[in-house]
């Protein structure tokens, strides 16, 4: 009975929630009156996303094995899983880099990218859902609805990329199917749709109960046998009954035949429901939800073939494509570079790409020759004959060609959008023990950095330290090891330190002339520059409202280089100043003597003083972090935290005798914090952050 209510409760804001789409796709070849779904491929491509720790790649490896590509699984916590190939990966037990495989199910070829879940990280899973139509979303049925969840949800979101729901970990203690189910809808104002109900949880772990064939699966001990389905017993009907009414409720939105026959009290078939199940998914206003346990080798056919029947094709995605279907386009979104050449990951959007091809790089305007294309499975690569509009692979040869980049044919001049990339909020420095290992050093970091475009090397204007930035102290440190193994010994790193930026509190208004003549040409450059506080996060911007030809158009470009110049040097202790909108308000020139250098430097200058009057303040990165431990510890762990200038936001009883804490904590207050968790809580608790936002200090 207990069950029968909470599913009561979840189908009622369900059907609320589904008036809340946040994108719509086009559905292909879909008859709104019942007709069947006619598919025009059989390719999906889809990407595994979760928190970290949430059971991914132990999903990813169960998936390889049914599918047949291995015929044996390897553990995370082992170091053997399979698509975490990198030394690095193996000996720390976590994905660092997403891996691309393709794998075949029921006739079906499903390409698959297996992302990182540390935020750290999270650059992978932004560029793998740049170019994927679908994804599966894994849970800890235990932990709920974790802060990466959050954010790889909001991604997919802004990709407009549709997805399944996959509760793993069922089998262990204090698992919550219909809470984790709850917080997917409050946290995301999604429609979920209960297409499978757990028959117990933790150690009393059945099996599954299905709302379409009203049976219940029980899977064996035995790795690779199929799941047995029976009768369910009489104790289970009122759940089963009640899901299925729900997954009626869902389909009748989206089929008007089905509705119909629900109103009418007509037997609906299954064929049906699972065709309007599917254009609610298509529009993003459904996600289907589904259980088990990976590590147990329970619920992941039912998860396959979810993800051929509701996941889209590649045609049935909009991807803005040129006027013209003649020709190809393909988005680069990852490379992997080595001493021996690189390899770019493209995701090839129209026609075909064959070796020997040449192609215009519409991003820099650089010519490009393929020397071949591979289907990838981790880091081991198959030849193709060529590559056609859906596919994800890689291409060989391509040497100008950067994340975020468009390979079209020649003359089509299209270029799709690049991605945005985090500023980095930690930095360390980095030191060779010689010359000859510091040239290692470099060319090692050249080869990371474009791969890794949200790593950042500068050198201290004081010391001359070579400074490294990058998302976090576990991202920081996973480079360094890359690069010890690359060069082959060892670099010396200073302490972490905190990316702090600047910003101004107030408006100034600064009308400044350059004036200069030394015997030859001289500098003149008159203009009036205003500040202006901007909302936190909107970055800089600039406009000229200069009339009347004041400041000649030809000089807007340098003023511009000036003003960005200025602010990227800081003003209180060197840290770049953000979240500013700047504005040229008028201007004078000289006949002789104005110049665009002349017209930079008044910009400059201008600004200086201008910021002499904006009240300039240092912003410290504050990060969100969520804290899991055991009720008995709470005290102690927020006495920690509020140590540490941390404020707690939320609280939150799982009912398995642990709690979980949000809070906001500046980062500078979090190096070390790991440690001092496990000494307070005897190794009991574990936690995660991500960046929130940027406060005053």
């Amino acid at each position: 009975p207990s069950l029968l209510e909470d599913i009561v409760v979840l189908r009622s804001k369900s059907h609320l929630a589904s008036e809340h789409s946040s994108f719509v796709f086009e559905v292909i070849n879909q008859n709104k009156k019942g007709g069947t779904m006619k598919l025009r491929t059989n390719r999906r491509n889809i990407g595994i996303i979760a928190h970290v720790d949430a059971g991914k790649t132990t999903v990813s490896e169960r998936i390889l094995y049914y599918c047949g590509t291995i015929h044996s699984t390897g553990e995370v916590h082992n170091g053997a899983a399979t698509l975490d190939d990198d030394p690095r990966e193996k000996a720390h037990g976590i994905t660092i880099s997403s891996a691309a495989t393709t794998v075949s199910w029921n006739e079906h070829s499903i390409t698959l990218i297996d992302t990182p879940g540390h935020v750290d990280f999270n650059i992978e899973v932004k560029r793998a859902l740049r170019v994927l139509d679908g994804a599966v979303v894994v849970f800890d049925a235990v932990a709920g609805v974790e802060p990466q969840t959050e954010a790889n949800w909001r991604l997919a979101d802004d990709f407009q990329v549709p997805r399944l729901a996959f509760i793993n970990k069922m089998d262990r203690r204090g698992a919550n199917f219909l809470r984790t189910v709850e917080m997917i809808e409050n946290r995301f104002n999604a429609h979920a749709v209960l297409m499978q109900i757990p028959v117990g949880s933790g150690d009393e772990f059945e099996g599954i109960l299905c709302p379409f064939s009203k049976r219940i699966g029980v899977w064996s001990k035995e790795l690779g046998d199929a799941p047995a389905w029976k009768s369910p017993e009489e104790k289970h009907l009122l759940a089963l009954n009640e899901a299925r009414a729900s997954v009626i409720e869902a389909a009748s939105l989206f089929d008007d035949n089905v509705l119909e026959a629900w109103l009418s009290g007509r037997e609906i078939s299954e064929e049906s429901l699972r065709n309007a199940i599917r254009v609610g998914v298509l529009q993003g206003r459904l996600v289907p939800v589904y259980c088990g346990s990976a590590l147990r080798n329970i619920g992941i056919e039912p998860l396959l073939d979810a993800v051929v029947q509701y996941l889209p094709t590649p045609e049935e995605t909009n991807w803005n494509g040129p006027s013209t279907d003649k020709g190809t386009v393909a988005y680069a979104f990852k490379v992997s570079a080595s001493e021996h050449g690189s390899l770019v990951y493209c995701r090839v959007y129209q026609g075909t790409i064959s070796e020997g091809d040449r192609l215009i790089n519409s991003s820099n305007g650089r010519n490009e020759r393929v020397s071949g294309s591979f289907a990838m499975h981790a880091g081991k690569k198959t030849r193709l004959d060529s590559a056609v509009a859906g596919d994800i692979v890689t291409l060989a040869g391509l040497k100008e060609t950067s994340t975020g980049q468009t390979l079209c044919s020649d003359g089509l001049n299209f270029s799709l959008e690049e991605l945005k990339y985090p500023e980095p909020v930690t930095t360390i420095s980095l030191e060779a023990t010689d010359l000859a290992a510091r040239d290692k050093l470099m060319s090692a970091l050249d080869r990371i950095r474009r791969e890794d475009p949200t790593l950042h090397v500068s050198t201290d204007p004081e010391t001359g330290q070579l400074l490294l930035s990058g998302m976090g102290e576990l991202h920081l440190a996973m480079v360094r090891e890359r690069i010890e193994a690359e060069i082959g010994v060892p670099i010396a790193t200073g302490k972490p330190q905190v990316a702090f930026r600047e910003t101004i509190t107030h408006e100034a208004e600064v009308k400044h002339l350059r004036k200069k003549q030394s015997g030859g040409p001289g500098q003149y450059a008159g203009i009036t520059i205003k500040l202006v506080p901007a909302e936190r996060g909107e970055g800089f911007s600039f406009e000229s409202l200069v009339t009347g030809g004041a400041i000649p158009q030809e000089y807007l470009p340098a003023i511009e280089r000036g003003v960005r110049n200025r602010l990227a040097s800081g003003f209180l202790c060197g840290n770049p100043i953000v979240d500013v909108k700047v504005s040229l308000l008028d201007g004078e020139t000289h006949p002789n003597d104005s110049s665009a250098m002349a017209f930079e430097f008044a910009a400059s200058e201008a600004i200086e003083l201008a910021l002499q009057q904006a009240k300039p303040v240092i912003l410290e990165p504050t990060m969100k972090v969520e804290v899991q431990t055991p009720d008995t510890n709470l005290g102690s762990v927020i006495g920690d935290l509020s140590r540490r200038r941390g404020i707690v936001c939320n609280q939150e009883t799982t009912g398995s005798g642990l709690v979980i804490i949000i809070a906001e904590v500046p980062l500078a207050n979090l190096f070390g914090y790991a440690d001092q968790l496990r000494s307070l809580t005897a190794g009991r608790a574990g936690f995660s952050m991500q960046f929130s936002h940027y406060s005053e200090q």
